[in-house]
């Protein structure tokens, strides 16, 4: 295991899903872990914080505590993330509060903290495949998606030699505990669909000094999902319009 003993990670959108895996991976790893989502946890971290993220004021009051708790940051991990549809429902007001969340808070998440970053600090954007290829109707999301992935590789330019900035781009991951079988498993070139301690797996390599020479970057997870091409009437699917 990757040892963060006495150090610092910020998670935002942490209460369940690939956002609590990694909040609770840094925390079994030895970190203290600040969380701030817009939902109770019962979980106990270092500091907990309910709030919307799409609210600048709420980011900098929680900057403000965890700082004031915490002393310091050596991990940025932003997660937080919702979807409010595409162009046949969402409106404009949605579509905006969608980029808030996404890549609006990231952002301003990263400015607040200018000044308590730790020596080797790293921060990690939770992007998407989505940030590459879309269903219909998820334009909100595809957005905010393809906003982190461009805010990333930036971030990493302008905060070089201070922290190294990268993002993981999840492929369809189950956060319900199901299992899937036959053409959903057999669609990932490993034989499954990814669960969310697979995405918090690669977050903690991106912040160790294991990859002390990768930043930039934007790091594909999704069990081999986009690489595979499949065809109507291969591995079990077919196309029913």
């Amino acid at each position: 295991m990757v040892d963060f003993m006495g150090k610092t990670a910020i998670v935002t959108g942490g209460a369940q899903g690939i956002g609590r895996a990694v909040a609770d991976a840094f925390k079994q790893a030895g970190a203290r872990v600040a969380v701030i989502d817009r939902k109770p946890s019962d979980t106990a971290y270092d500091y907990y914080h309910e709030g919307d993220l799409s609210d600048p004021k709420v980011i900098e009051a929680f900057v403000s505590e965890t700082m004031a708790r915490l002393g310091r940051v050596d991990v940025l991990v932003n997660n937080a993330m919702t979807s409010r549809g595409g162009l046949s429902g969402c409106s404009y007001v949605d579509f905006v509060w969608t980029l808030k969340v996404g890549a609006a808070a990231p952002f301003w998440l990263a400015k607040c903290l200018d000044a308590h970053w730790a020596k080797g600090a790293a921060m990690v954007n939770i992007s998407s495949t989505r940030a590459f290829q879309s269903q219909r109707n998820t334009e909100s999301y595809a957005a905010a998606k393809g906003a982190i992935t461009a805010l990333t590789h930036a971030m990493a330019m302008t905060l070089a030699g201070r922290v190294r900035v990268n993002a993981v781009a999840p492929g369809w991951i189950d956060t319900g505990g199901n299992t899937y079988t036959g053409p959903d498993a057999d669609q990932h070139a490993v034989g499954r669909v990814g669960v969310p301690d697979d995405i918090a797996q690669a977050v903690l390599y991106l912040c160790s000094d294991k990859s002390g020479f990768v930043t930039g970057q934007t790091l594909v997870v999704d069990g081999g999902m986009s690489a595979k091409m499949v065809y109507h009437g291969d591995e079990g699917w077919s196309l029913s319009p």
